[in-house]
């Protein structure tokens, strides 16, 4: 009945201006709201608020310090972590953030914990954790933790190993390692035929708590080393187990007496040196290209997964010298077309260890198969070469780089850098000019032995340009040949470039823009934008008129209300607004509506007086309109006569 009632009452809501107004504009924060799309709406309305009050605000100012920041063997799984938990003792809140830096090969994690009595975000305590599985040293594992007590009283925290009940898989012992104690953890990984992988972890033995005082820093690093064994016979278990023990332990005495710090330093350089060859997006124009955060991701999984022995120190001369020439010219590399669209290997999302290793076994299967098995063969390095070509659809042959991108996807602007040839390194780059037509750019990086390079485009009509290590770099214009060839070749022999052009045998030569008119034949753009200006501006208008009709001044109501009821209607029991006709008999008196008493209408049937002095009123005010219409009528046509009697004197009074 509620309800009714107020539904009943909404048309008389709606005639007025300013619910009017609140409506159209409910109405069009709700479109905005929509086309914003899901991720944003959650955006839009979570902020930038973070959980946990007071330690929220303190880990927000540690994430916003990353911000600042600058820029295949078999896999077991052996359910053994490393990792050293660290937790303080009577904390009221804790929130935490993790983020992993592509550049430095390391993860970072921050933890910020508010201590039982304290309110304030300046009494959080802040504890630091980052993990480094060295890079150059594939045994080591490190875990640097920096705790901070900004608060007035000092604080204690639980450090303890995180290994769950391995069921007599691994077992652990305290050791003497020259002047220290260490932990020895030694356990079993069952394979195929009946073999056993033996694992051996030895770590620095930490103590079980830590008192940080008022106003101090605590540091640590944890060091362990992780040897394992080639899948072998039961019976050759204590033989290797006792070689795996002194190796580790022996590795371990080194690391504990060199500087932690020039660790950390040669792990970021080799990561640094993995990452000079890679894939730079920077203007994506559709949605099934990946994005930079997607291809670096990627690059990422795939250099961490892969075996890297131009960074083994035992490695000898010769089979570095292997390697590096394997890099420099990986000849028939990368065969078959781009794999920028290819969605299987450039996933948006991997969310776990299995999805990692799939994605990485993924791309050692196309490299080999297209080609690259020598880039391959030579570990990280090469697999990082391999995917950046496979990108663009780069290919070596027997006499020179080609670029054999699809021209029609060259509305993405991106840049290969870091490619491998004769001792150099090549970066192209495709571009967009101001009007959107793509170029490229090849830039050249000289080593110690500069080998002289040329380049033409598409068809090589025109005569090779040498390629310099200017800094401005070469251009190159967007040329498509038919049948369809490479966009451009690099090659270190001139001759070979001048030969070339008479053995593609073309048909004809297109920019780029033609080659794409032809293709997609249509109207020209500014025919389009004429109609979309057009149809825009009508929309606007029409909205303009809208507006005016029921939001302007004077605006009309959406709803018409029905008029409310006289009172003596509604005393006679006659429902509003009745349509039988009224009836008057003889001997009825006439009464003054107006002053008639409730209890005397009250008494009259339906149809009486009352509707038909309501009718007979009706009628005078019907009759009154028309006298007054056809007295405007008589006047209207007095003056019209009046009028040309005027003209005719004056005619008159001319000719006179």
């Amino acid at each position: 009945m509620w309800l009714q009632q107020r539904l009943k009452g909404l048309p008389g809501l709606l005639s007025s201006s300013w619910a009017r107004r609140v409506l159209i504009g409910l109405l069009l924060f709700l479109i905005f709201y929509w086309y914003l799309g899901a991720e944003r709406r959650w955006r839009l309305f979570s902020g930038s608020a973070m959980p946990g009050g007071a330690a929220g605000q303190c880990l927000l100012a540690e994430i916003h310090r990353w911000r600042s920041l600058p820029g295949s063997a078999p896999v077991h799984q052996t359910e053994y972590s490393p990792r050293v938990g660290v937790h303080l003792e009577g904390k009221r809140v804790e929130v935490q953030a993790t983020m992993l830096l592509f550049r430095k090969g390391a993860v970072l994690s921050v933890r910020c914990a508010l201590p039982a009595g304290l309110q304030s975000a300046r009494d959080c305590v802040t504890i630091r954790e980052e993990f480094i599985a060295h890079r150059s040293r594939p045994n080591v594992y490190l875990q640097r933790i920096h705790v901070n007590n900004p608060s007035d009283k000092a604080v204690n925290l639980d450090v303890f190993y995180s290994n769950p009940s391995f069921g007599g898989k691994f077992s652990s012992s305290v050791e003497k390692l020259e002047d220290r104690e260490i932990v020895l953890s030694s356990g079993r990984v069952p394979v195929e035929n009946n073999r056993i992988v033996l694992v051996v972890v030895v770590t620095k033995k930490i103590n079980a708590r830590i008192q940080v005082p008022a106003k101090l820093e605590h540091k640590d690093n944890i060091l362990s080393v992780v040897w394992t064994s080639e899948p072998i016979e039961p019976s050759k278990l204590e033989e290797t187990f006792s070689a795996l023990r002194d190796g580790a332990k022996r590795e371990l005495g080194e690391l504990l007496r060199a500087n932690v710090d020039e660790l950390v330093v040669d792990h970021q350089q080799a990561w640094v040196d993995l990452f000079i060859s890679g894939i730079e997006m920077r203007k994506i124009t559709d949605s099934h290209t990946p994005s930079s955060r997607t291809v670096n991701t990627t690059l990422y999984y795939i250099l961490s997964s892969s075996w890297a022995p131009l960074l083994d120190r035992s490695l000898t001369g010769e089979e570095r010298v292997r390697l590096e020439s394997s890099l420099n010219y990986a000849d028939h590399c990368f065969s078959g077309h781009a794999t920028m669209h290819a969605e299987n290997l450039w996933p948006e999302r991997v969310s776990s260890a299995a999805q990692i290793l799939q994605l990485v076994t993924l791309w050692t299967l196309t490299l080999q198969k297209r080609g690259c098995k020598a880039l391959v063969a030579a570990g990280a390095h090469g697999a990082v070469q391999g995917a950046a070509l496979s990108f663009g659809g780069l290919q070596f042959t027997e006499n020179h780089l080609q670029f054999q991108a699809d021209p029609d996807v060259l509305h993405n602007s991106y840049a290969l850098r870091g490619i491998h040839y004769n001792q150099d390194l090549i970066s192209l780059a495709v571009l967009l000019d101001a009007v959107g037509k793509p170029f490229l750019h090849v830039s050249v990086k000289q080593q110690e032995k500069p080998v002289k390079l040329y380049a033409c485009e598409a068809g090589c009509l025109n005569e090779p340009v040498e390629l310099t290590s200017e800094t401005k770099g070469h251009t190159f214009p967007v040329m498509v040949t038919q049948p369809i060839t490479p966009l451009l070749y690099i090659s270190t022999d001139l001759r070979h470039l001048q030969d070339l052009r008479h053995t593609l045998h073309l048909k004809a030569i297109l920019a780029h823009e033609e080659h794409m008119a032809n293709r997609y034949p249509g109207l020209p753009f500014l025919f389009w934008f004429s109609v979309a200006s057009l149809i825009t501006l009508f929309h606007l208008f029409l909205f303009k008129l809208i507006y005016n009709e029921y939001c302007g001044p004077g605006a009309k109501p959406l709803f018409r209300s029905k008029p409310m009821s006289s009172r003596w209607e509604l005393a006679a029991g006659r429902p509003p607004y009745a349509e039988a006709a009224p009836t008057w008999q003889e001997g009825d008196e006439p009464v003054d509506l107006l002053y008639v008493p409730l209890a005397r209408v009250a008494g009259q049937e339906a149809g009486g007086p009352r509707d038909r002095g309501t009718e007979q009123q009706q009628q005078e005010d019907e009759e009154e309109e028309e006298e007054e219409e056809e007295e405007e009528e008589e006047a209207s046509a007095q003056r019209s006569s009046r009028r040309v009697r005027q003209v005719k004197d004056w005619r008159r009074g001319a000719e006179t």
